[in-house]
């Protein structure tokens, strides 16, 4: 029998979804019975990936989407379903992943007038008021099913918002009965429910932010995930070397410039000191940032000239944001560094001044490198540079790393040095516990890549790494996870300290922060998914180590864990 629940399966099909991370419950009768009917009869089907745990099923859509560019779907179980999802859909929609979310609702009819009428207790407790509510702040789009008659264009317009800029998370939910019901096959044009087209900058914009960059003396661009489109990269590296512009990241989740490249200045945090380039600058190009600087510790300074260009320029799910830009445009960032490019190619340029530029940023950027690498070698104890300078060298091109290392996110971009776009990650959110599920999504993404994860012990326990490590073996998707062991949470502390440095907790010895006694972060995985597990502390032989881990990833297909005893 064709129903709603085959209708929605063929629409995702139409989307050309590859995998849907399910966590099923009672509500999904109809949806079970449509995936088992399918295989039956040989219809093409996305994989139907089984998550014990809802975050981590959002959580893998979300990093299969950054590897593969192609959004995912995750369906769930109604109301309490939906949130757990929790974290993961925060990081979904501020990091502007686009994903179709499910969820089933309790069914409308409780005496059996239709199939698919309640007759489970849980049915009256999870009737809820407002369902969609629950998320409606970080979607793109929300609506229910209410008949299979428009499911699929239901679907499609939901994508079209999902990929079309901003873009970001769409959630639907159906009752029972409506997943149950039969309906009449729709025949859809796809070329008809496309999303919208990149947002170009115009000739004349372009011309103007072309003038302001060639005669600013220091300009300056700061970007965070401009490299979430690998030619927009390539983009950048072309107008940095025509007109001599440096490039600082702002809390980077995407490789936006290789950290080779002599335009390169570094990437800012949560810095407690201001950046000397940023105030060097006397005109900052702000491109897809949604925290260039923190104002109270790091800005430009009064008189530098800031320009903004982004697809979402109000920040328009932020109540308190501005940057008092003196200008901002709403377009893509490829078609609009490339736009500036052209209408520089048409500017009487000093090839002097653009060779001084260059020389001034070349130097500041192998200034950098050399401090990096004089810290790698320093001291006796395990510093994340010197970890970070063991794991290097088995990074290849192949090779994709998903940084979760929280307050050691900066020295994890610094000292792993990523020279190509797509070849580390962050969340793009402030949710905790995305790195273990992104590694799965990216693992499945690209089958041939080696991927790594790494994390904070806290973070690592936010990850849920029962189920993670599940799901790596039961869907070969193996992966090395490396834990930094700093025994429990730093950010609060350092967020405790910024605010009170010379408070009581300054001088407390316990600020409830502790994991100690820890716990063998090792053995959980090993207990849920038959990882291998390694620990390494200041007398370790790194590279023998992670030589040996990496032979078990590759060698085995075994997901690999190395804590990393921290000083």
């Amino acid at each position: 029998m064709y129903t709603t629940a085959t209708a929605f399966l063929e629409a995702l099909a139409e989307q050309d979804i590859s995998h849907v991370f399910v966590n099923l419950g009672s509500d999904h009768p109809g949806l079970v019975e449509a995936i088992a009917e399918a295989r039956a009869q040989g219809r093409a089907l996305p994989a139907i990936i089984t998550c014990p745990n809802e975050m981590v099923a959002l959580t893998i859509a979300h990093g299969h989407t950054q590897i593969s560019g192609k959004p995912q779907a995750v369906i769930v179980h109604v109301e309490c379903g939906t949130q757990a999802l929790g974290g993961a859909v925060h990081n979904a929609a501020k990091a502007r992943i686009p994903v179709l979310i499910l969820a089933g609702s309790s069914p409308y009819t409780q005496e059996g007038e239709l199939l698919g009428s309640r007759n489970e207790f849980i049915q009256w407790i999870q009737d809820v008021h407002d369902q969609r509510g629950l998320v409606r702040g970080y979607m793109r789009y929300d609506n229910e099913i209410r008949t299979g008659a428009n499911v699929k264009q239901l679907v499609h317009r939901a994508m079209q918002f999902a990929k079309s800029d901003p873009k970001g998370p769409v959630y639907l939910m159906a009752p029972r009965e409506v997943l149950e019901a039969p309906c009449e096959p729709v025949t859809i044009d796809m070329e008809r429910w496309q999303p919208l087209a990149p947002i170009a900058l115009g000739d004349k914009d372009a011309k103007f932010l072309a003038e302001k960059l060639a005669a600013a003396r220091r300009p300056l661009i700061v970007t965070s995930y401009l490299g979430r489109n690998p030619d927009a990269v390539d983009a950048l590296q072309t107008l940095c070397a025509q007109l001599g512009i440096g490039v600082m990241e702002s809390v980077p989740s995407y490789v936006n410039l290789p950290h080779d490249s002599p335009f390169y200045l570094g990437n800012f945090w949560n810095d407690p000191q201001r950046s000397d380039d940023l105030a060097e600058a006397d005109l900052v190009l702000v491109i897809d940032s949604d925290v260039p600087w923190i104002p109270s510790k790091n800005s430009p300074r009064p008189e530098c000239q800031v320009y903004h260009v982004d697809v979402d320029p109000l920040k328009e799910q932020m109540p308190l944001w501005y940057i008092e830009a003196h200008r901002s445009f709403r377009a893509d960032a490829e078609l609009a560094i490339r736009a500036i490019s052209e209408a520089a190619r048409e500017l009487d340029l000093s090839s002097q001044e653009v060779a001084e530029k260059k020389a001034h940023y070349a130097a500041r950027s192998e200034a950098r490198r050399a401090r990096l690498a004089a810290a790698e070698t320093r001291g006796s104890g395990l510093s994340i540079a010197r970890l970070m300078a063991a794991l290097r060298p088995h990074i290849d091109a192949q090779s994709i790393v998903m940084n979760e290392g929280i307050t050691n996110y900066q020295p994890v971009f610094d000292h792993l040095a990523p020279v190509r776009p797509g070849a580390m990650f962050a969340s793009g959110g402030g949710s905790l516990g995305w790195n273990g599920g992104a590694a799965i999504g990216a693992k499945m993404a690209r089958p041939d890549a080696t991927v790594v994860a790494i994390s904070g012990d806290g973070c690592y326990m936010f990850t849920t790494p029962s189920t993670v490590h599940w799901i790596a073996r039961r869907y070969g998707a193996p992966f090395l996870q490396v834990v930094l062991n700093n025994d429990g949470w730093n950010a609060p502390r350092h967020s405790a300290l910024a605010v009170h440095p010379d408070g009581h907790a300054s001088k407390a010895g316990d600020l409830d922060l502790s994991f100690s006694p820890a716990p063998d972060y090792g053995a959980i995985a090993a207990a849920a998914g038959g990882a291998a597990t390694f620990v390494v502390d200041r007398h370790s032989d790194l590279a023998d180590v992670f030589t040996r881990a990496f032979a078990v990833l590759k060698n085995e297909g075994r997901a690999v864990v190395v804590e990393a005893r921290l000083d």
